[in-house]
């Protein structure tokens, strides 16, 4: 069995059927962020800037734009980036222009936190909105203050006060002395333990026996939310929705 720590598309586990996933899709993480807007920001006009280079970024695009419609919100503008660039001052303008409620930008850390700086710089203010391509220290590091009131859903939350998680957190840093763990080392930590679940629970440890353990884990807690597996190996879990405050700092929203 393979097990991924962190590929949401949809199409990785569509390759075997010895391939599982401890993350959710990305079509849940895009929905996630659909609803997010629509309801808690109250957005009806979104403005979307892509990377024309990444299926992560056209696949994130689509389907929130799928959702967002059928919430009767409107994409009023769509224009792209390829990866790599540093200059978007281009885009940002046309999308000014049109005055949005808020701006999805679903690409990668790199990019995302110049964006910010350029958007804020050109008199942009309205909230931009991304996935897990955000979810690294040094987006605050590119973007510092330009990414406040902007927002992202992600894997995992640090601040969670369940003890087996503040234990995680307590362990990761003594571990490798470096900062708190982001949601990439999370989902890698919860990959081990559902498979170490699964070979507890299996008859042996012939390939097909931890298929079929891996394939009925339920209910599992993980650091990242509790874990079960559907019918087509992927992760079914909840979400994290974060906002960027104090020089990009993320603070984990609970609702």
């Amino acid at each position: 069995p393979m097990i991924s720590p962190s590929s949401i598309n949809s199409r990785v586990t569509q390759q075997g059927s010895f391939i599982f996933r401890v993350c959710f899709l990305d079509r849940f993480q895009s929905k996630v962020m659909a609803e997010f807007a629509l309801h808690y920001l109250h957005a009806k006009r979104v403005a979307i800037l892509r990377d024309v280079k990444s299926d992560y970024s056209l696949d994130s695009s689509e389907i929130f734009t799928e959702i967002f419609k059928k919430g009767q919100g409107e994409v009023i503008i769509n224009q792209s980036y390829s990866g790599g660039d540093i200059d978007f001052k281009a885009q940002l303008t046309a999308i000014r222009g049109k005055n949005p409620d808020v701006l999805l930008v679903p690409g990668y850390y790199t990019e995302v936190g110049l964006i910010a700086r350029q958007a804020k710089e050109l008199g942009l203010t309205v909230p931009l909105l991304g996935g897990d391509g955000w979810d690294s220290p040094k987006l605050k590091e590119i973007g510092s203050t330009a990414l406040d009131g902007s927002y992202y859903v992600s894997h995992f939350a640090q601040d969670d006060p369940l003890p087996f998680i503040q234990s995680f957190v307590k362990k990761y840093k003594k571990t490798f002395n470096v900062g708190s763990p982001d949601g990439l080392a999370a989902l890698g930590y919860d990959a081990a333990l559902v498979l170490v679940d699964a070979m507890k629970r299996s008859q042996s440890d012939a390939s097909d026996d931890l298929r079929l353990a891996l394939g009925l884990t339920q209910n599992f807690q993980g650091v990242t939310g509790k874990i079960s597996m559907d019918s087509q190996r992927n992760a079914v879990k909840s979400a994290v929705v974060f906002q960027l405050v104090n020089g990009g700092v993320s603070r984990a929203l609970h609702f």
